[in-house]
């Protein structure tokens, strides 16, 4: 097998309280993380299908990439996938993925990942050490909220660990490290569909509803804490490649042009220390720095000396309150590390809250109301309020219980649904996830999500270098140099710089199909299976060299075969994101998705856009303009996707893969599946 991998993923049946191996080897044609997930995923589970989330058949899986453990920059995140109680109105099979140390402690303990099935009779957690996997009775844990279990299972897991001292592990192996633990809170316990699973103060697998899934099987945590180190096949040629990479990394004694990159979202973009992207400019001034995960460079979180602060990113720190200098942002951070403690995702939450205030000033929630509550809604705006509305839906109290499902199913409860997400009141674009960037403008990422499962969420894939271009007011690229870039960079498809052309002539076009072909392949396999974080990757522009080149796509694999020890192609790994694409539609298939299914709510067909300048090629001319008031026409959507499903190899008609396709990747058991039960493309 070479480098990067272990050898063995972990199998624990909760029901009958087992622990087995999965062989990582049989698995590899996968890559990793995702890859491997779904391919284990369907040939555990995927001749049940259908079943729902909070179904013992459902499987919890976190699986590495083999960078994990590495000093990979911007790589090491873990990937997690079953089916999603949060997903509306199927639970697809889904995922979600998160950051700080746990995948490499599962790697120095010897694992390539840990998969769970089954339900516990009774609260339990998973202990990992080395080659030792438990089941440990949660008996004086249920019931913690996350950031107390994680401190409370780390005492139990070594009692003798003091800070900055060696502390025994098992015989005769010591360390100084803290176990992982990634765990659900009391949200999760009471199979909220908007529990997360956090691991650290603020690293949250925050979308698709899992720390719900953790509840429905009695599974608080999984901890995980090794001794031992990640193999590289090729030691000298990493360490080149790392050395090779430092032109494109954010240099803090040297930034290039720092006045400029060291502003705004410049600062995010260019991969400068941003400290959770937020700004720390109330007075008086907390002091604060950047705090990074395991092996990555960029920092994008903060800690303050006040201890105020979750180590979260972006929407995990604007939940509750406005930050900047206009913001009490005290209270910011005490309400959202609130929110991390009750162990809710963020992604979810936020449209939540603010469906509850859109319907509160309408008067139709409250006391008497069409929507009867007991909340103080009145106070809305108080220090109290966030905490009183967060203990009412993990405790599912009054409203708080409805509260918990969501809102598309707190909006379908009481017959609101259909009408708000008609006019956009209830922005759910995709799939029962918020409104992200603009679907009828940034296509890619509109597109892209439909296509999928759940809101894209990867921020450096699609249309975002571009558009935060234009947002600055001083774009150090022409929007044609922008373009070319980045359509540069996108192998294999590289050289139509029309990818990049976001025009509404250019929105149904075939340069379209391959800039979302282009996304999605990415998206499997060096993000989903590469452990790639969506902040740092792909780097198809960056302002720290001096032609504004990236190093996407010469690093992935540069990277990729120093570590495996094999001879991929970046060409390669976006056609196993294909197959790793193709894998997940199919699952979705047996779940019942069909191409009827993949349409927007109303208001992107009816509504206008608010718009967003973006790179347009307009008169024969390229220009950054705002795209306000455009719509989605629905036919030519539609013509859009019947091309999009031709050039992946998928059954125009349904969406359903072909079995020349799946046969032609090596997927021939789930073309005989999918015929067996009357969907093959």
């Amino acid at each position: 097998m070479k480098g990067g991998y272990t050898g063995k993923i972990a199998r624990v049946n909760l029901t009958d309280r087992s622990v087995s191996t999965l062989p990582t080897e049989k698995y590899l044609a996968f890559g990793g993380g995702h890859g491997i997930g779904s391919a284990i995923f369907f040939d555990l589970v995927g001749d049940q299908l259908p079943f729902d989330a909070f179904d013992p058949r459902n499987l919890i899986m976190m699986i590495a990439s083999p960078f994990s453990g590495t000093f990979m920059p911007g790589s090491g995140r873990v990937d997690v996938q079953g089916l999603s109680p949060m997903l509306y109105p199927i639970e697809w099979f889904g995922h979600s993925n998160f950051g700080g140390r746990f995948t490499a402690q599962l790697k120095f303990a010897g694992w390539d990942g840990v998969v769970v099935e089954g339900a516990a009779d009774k609260p339990c957690w998973i202990n990992i050490i080395n080659d030792k996997v438990v089941i440990e009775d949660a008996n004086g844990i249920w019931g913690m909220d996350t950031w107390d279990t994680q401190q409370e299972i780390a005492r139990r897991v070594m009692p003798s660990l003091r800070h900055g001292e060696w502390a025994e592990v098992s015989d005769d192996d010591y360390s100084t490290q803290v176990p992982a633990v990634v765990c659900c809170g009391p949200a999760g316990e009471t199979k909220s569909r908007l529990g997360c699973l956090l691991q650290g103060p603020g690293s949250q697998a925050a979308l698709c509803g899992f720390g719900g899934v953790f509840g429905s099987k009695n599974l608080k945590a999984i901890s995980a804490i090794g001794t031992g180190s990640v193999p590289i096949a090729d030691p000298k040629a990493f360490m080149d490649a790392r050395l090779w990479f430092n032109k494109f990394q954010w240099n803090v004694d040297n930034p290039r042009e720092g006045n400029r990159f060291l502003s705004g979202m410049y600062r995010v973009s260019a991969g400068a220390p941003s400290g959770a992207n937020t700004t720390n400019g109330t007075v008086p001034l907390v002091p604060a720095r950047a705090a990074a995960c395991a092996s990555c460079p960029r920092g994008c979180r903060m800690r303050t000396a006040s201890s105020d602060s979750n180590e979260s990113v972006c929407g995990g720190t604007m939940t509750f309150g406005t930050l900047g200098a206009s913001g009490d942002q005290k209270k910011t951070r005490r309400n959202n590390d609130l929110m991390q403690k009750y162990g809710f995702g963020h992604w979810q939450l936020i449209p939540t809250k603010n469906y509850l205030k859109n319907l509160y000033d309408r008067g139709l929630v409250g006391k008497g109301k069409m929507i009867e509550c007991d909340l103080p809604l009145d106070q809305w705006d108080s220090e109290s309020f966030p905490d009183m509305l967060m203990e009412a839906m993990a405790s599912r109290k009054g409203i708080g219980n409805d509260l918990a499902e969501g809102a598309a199913r707190f909006a379908k409860k009481y017959g609101l649904l259909e009408e708000d997400l008609h006019k956009g009141v209830l922005p759910l674009t995709y799939w029962g996830t918020s409104d992200h960037y603009d679907a009828r403008i940034e296509v890619e990422w509109g597109y892209g999500s439909l296509l999928g499962e759940r809101d894209l969420m990867l921020h450096m894939m699609s249309d975002y270098p571009l558009h935060w271009m234009a947002w600055t007011g001083d774009p150090f690229l022409t929007a044609e140099q922008a373009a070319r870039l980045y359509t540069d960079a996108m192998a294999p498809y590289n050289g139509d710089i029309f990818m990049a052309d976001y025009s509404e002539e250019r929105m149904y076009s075939e340069s379209k199909v391959k800039s979302v072909a282009w996304v999605k392949h990415y998206e499997k396999f060096w993000i989903g299976a590469g452990g790639f974080c969506g902040w740092r990757w792909p780097m198809c522009i960056t302002c720290t060299t001096e032609d504004r080149r990236g190093p996407t796509p010469e690093a992935e694999p540069k990277f990729w075969n120093a570590v495996t020890g094999q001879n991929l192609s970046f060409a390669d790994g976006m056609e196993i994101g294909h197959k790793i694409y193709t894998l997940d539609r199919a699952i979705w298939v047996l779940q019942g998705r069909h191409r009827d299914m993949e349409v927007f709510p109303d208001y992107i067909y009816d509504q206008p856009s608010r718009g967003s300048e973006m790179p347009m090629y307009i008169n024969g001319e390229w220009n950054y303009v705002n795209g306000a008031g455009r719509k989605v026409d629905r036919k030519k959507f539609e013509d859009w996707k019947t091309k999009f499903y031709k050039f992946e190899g998928y059954n125009p008609e349904n969406g359903y893969p072909t079995r020349k396709t799946l046969e032609g990747m090596g997927l021939k058991n789930v073309a005989d599946l999918l015929k067996k039960r009357g969907k093959l493309g």
